[in-house]
């Protein structure tokens, strides 16, 4: 059965199968997937449960947060001139004492903000519960402890309930711990995740934690656990801009232990070496660039144009709500374009179609999904947006990829789908318990620091 049919807008397909834009149709089925995508008007005869004439509006794919910290969301605009380090420490403090149904709300919370802003898929770095330690600007720890995987679970149950799509990835333990006991954890995240609904849990994966460790083992923990259930690792890797060359150093841990290949996916990947990029690309590692938050913490800016010319598959990211503070898609794809072409002063470093490709197909594919999102092609979910360049008003359409990029943001965004399902229209979300998610949050930080909400 047809569920809905979509006709009259300006389609973004983000398919490099065919060329685009085009004023043009698609339907979707009782799956919440595309069943039928092509330009023109709609053939005769055709019937759906639901109609959307969506007439002089642009529709592009949902975005995709390749890298994202959903239980962040309630500790915005906190160590607010502090560099990495120093701000993890900021946004964490309001969290400690945190139990499991705490994290699902803060998780939830940062969910429906995702929606609502047009992210309908991330990945999702959970927290492990674990504190941390501070030495210098430039080294740092979580505490040498076991996370809960109870705890991991209920971020888990956050997403799946605000209906975010998403790649939820854990942390195993740190310091010192017994390999065999951090293996049966993630034994445990993994049965823990199988009753949950696979349309919205596209996979489970790893947080590499080498960035913060203090032995080799750690990088060799990684290996055992990715092979152990098949799992992508996204670890940050060269993100700070202190302490690089021991930093740097450490790219030879993922090097020995066996790691490096397309199932790596190093986050932020800033202060690296050519060699160290030529590398990782020539291994099919590929990077999650996040443009707000390294600007936000004045990480620098990552050799993206190199990084693409040595053909590593390439998604952009969100990060914590925390230090992008407004999730918001178009600005960040802005944010990654200022920076780059400031850098090489060459605006054909990062072509504008490039940045929007980037943000949806390329997060998918560097993540191993983009058979499910991550563009507009029969077979995936219909995660789309509705953008209208009249509301408010923009100017004349020259170029819809130019306009939806440069010229349209959150303002621009009339409604959100996922799966065929309307989510979100304006900034109101469809989910009649989002008053509640909000009011959870509020509540549950005021107690954690002592004060009523």
């Amino acid at each position: 059965m047809t569920r809905l049919l979509v006709h009259g807008a300006v389609l973004l397909t983000v398919d490099p199968s065919r060329p685009d834009p085009f004023v043009g149709w698609f339907t979707v089925g009782d799956d919440g997937r595309i069943s039928a995508l092509e330009p023109g008007e709609p053939p005769e005869g055709l019937v759906a449960e639901q109609v959307l004439d969506a007439s002089g509006t642009i529709i592009g794919p949902g975005f995709v947060s390749s890298h994202s910290h959903l239980f962040t969301s309630g500790c915005r605009g906190l160590g607010m001139d502090q560099s990495l380090y120093g701000w993890i420490e900021a946004m964490t403090a309001p969290l400690a004492g945190a139990v499991d149904e705490d994290i699902y709300w803060m998780t939830r919370h940062g969910a429906q903000d995702f929606l609502r802003n047009g992210i309908t898929t991330a990945f999702d770095f959970t927290s492990a519960g674990l504190s941390f330690e501070k030495e210098s600007d430039g080294v740092a720890r979580y505490a040498a402890s076991l996370p809960d995987a109870v705890f991991q679970h209920a971020q888990l149950r956050g997403k799946v309930d605000a209906g975010l799509r998403s790649v939820h990835s854990v942390m195993l333990g740190q310091g010192a711990v017994d390999h065999a006991a951090a293996l049966a954890h993630l034994d445990d995240v993994v049965s823990l995740a199988t009753d949950v609904d696979r349309s919205l849990l596209l996979g489970v994966a790893l947080s590499g934690t080498v960035q913060w460790a203090e032995s080799p083992d750690a990088a060799t923990l990684e290996v055992a656990a990715m092979r152990r259930h098949g799992l992508l690792n996204q670890p940050h890797f060269l993100e700070t801009p202190h302490e690089i060359s021991l930093q740097q150093a450490k790219f030879a841990w993922y090097r020995e232990a066996g790691a490096l290949g397309p199932d790596l996916v190093f986050g932020h990947f800033i202060q690296t070496t050519d060699e160290i990029l030529v590398e990782a690309a020539a291994a099919g590692c590929g990077m999650s660039w996040q443009p707000m938050s390294n600007g936000r913490l004045a990480s620098g800016v990552a050799s993206i144009p190199r990084i693409r010319e040595l053909g590593m598959r390439v998604g952009i990211g969100l990060d914590d709500q925390s230090c992008t503070d407004v999730s918001d898609p178009f600005a960040n794809m802005r944010t990654a374009l200022s920076l780059v072409r400031a850098t090489y002063h060459d605006p054909a470093a990062l072509p504008v179609r490039d940045v929007l490709e980037l943000h949806t197909r390329g997060s998918a594919e560097v993540l191993g999904i983009d058979r499910e999102v991550g563009s507009l092609r029969v077979g995936r979910f219909a995660d789309f947006l509705v953008v209208d360049p009249r509301r408010p008003d923009t100017g004349p359409v020259w170029d819809a990829y130019g306009t939806y990029v440069l010229a349209c943001s959150l303002r621009n965004l009339r409604q959100v789908w996922s799966g065929g399902r309307l989510v979100a229209e304006g900034v109101a979300l469809c989910d009649p318990q989002a008053d509640e998610v909000e009011s959870q949050l509020h509540e549950r930080l005021g107690r954690l620091q002592g004060v009523r909400a």
